[in-house]
């Protein structure tokens, strides 16, 4: 495996931690990880990708990025600007989004928001953020504050050992392989008294209080202008929603694996490398 480099980004707003990969030269490339995973999510794959200069951030609240100050939350146009910032500390005008999950929900927001900014967009089992209808935002956004009101008085949970979190990892809301959740851990745990425990944001479980219509999520969609690819997987999250992938103007792969394809495992990352190193020679 090729060596990384450890960064951390002052921003005017949040200091961000995140992984280098690939020549100094290489296409610029920021990397965006799923919800509640970290930089390491790409410890496997970014190191087999050719020709690309990778920064794969810990997101805000995750990992060993700074968290959200009290009173603000981790929407997704926080996440957008996140990204911006990034660009400009690094002096990117234009940039390609490699994103996982949320992180390919965060790049299809930022492609379509500004799509003169943005040169590739590679996508892994995310595209759109889950939409709701109109009729109940009301209703929504009540659950959602009395939630962020209730979280005050939740306490992270404290496992006893690091095998017990990653024991939990492996069987979280989407499971992965002990490798996977051990790559996670590495960078998402922390010691505290009586043990360990995710260094993650509380406030990252709470539900949204606004979500978009399926009309204004698709228009994201529609705004981008660069080239696309998606990488479907055949157990993950997205292959049972064939009416949206019907509606995508993207190119799109389907491989064996799960939601954490690219990380559960070296065939994984390999096959997803292959998808990706082809997508990105195109001239």
């Amino acid at each position: 495996m090729s060596s990384v480099e450890e960064v951390r980004l002052s921003l005017p707003h949040i200091e961000l931690a995140a992984h280098l990969f690939g020549p100094e030269d290489g296409l610029p490339v920021i990397a965006l990880h799923g919800w509640l995973d970290n930089a390491n999510s790409f410890a496997r794959l970014a190191p087999k990708l050719e020709g690309l200069r990778i920064v794969a951030l810990d997101m805000a609240g995750h990992g060993h990025s700074g968290h959200r100050p009290l009173g603000a939350g981790y929407a997704l146009w926080d996440y957008a600007y996140d990204v911006l910032q990034v660009a400009e500390q690094l002096g990117w005008k234009r940039f390609a989004l490699l994103g996982h999950s949320l992180g390919a929900i965060v790049s299809v927001v930022l492609a379509g928001a500004l799509p003169e900014r943005v040169t590739h967009l590679a996508l892994i089992d995310g595209v759109i953020p889950p939409t709701t209808p109109h009729d109940n935002a009301a209703e929504r956004m009540g659950m959602a504050l009395q939630a962020q009101l209730d979280l005050q008085h939740k306490s992270k949970p404290v496992y006893s050992t690091l095998e017990r979190a990653v024991e939990v990892r492996m069987k979280g809301l989407v499971a992965v392989t002990r490798e996977a959740a051990e790559l996670l851990a590495q960078r998402g745990l922390m010691p505290v008294p009586g043990g360990y425990t995710w260094r993650t944001d509380s406030r990252l479980t709470l539900a949204s209080p606004m979500r978009l219509s399926d009309e204004q999520a698709m228009s994201f969609v529609q705004r981008i202008q660069c080239p696309a690819h998606l990488v479907v997987a055949a157990d993950g999250m997205l292959a049972r929603h064939a009416s949206l992938l019907e509606r995508l103007p993207f190119s799109r792969e389907q491989l064996p694996g799960g939601h954490h394809l690219h990380l559960n495992d070296e065939a994984g990352a390999t096959l997803v490398a292959d998808c990706f190193n082809r997508f990105f020679a195109i001239p």
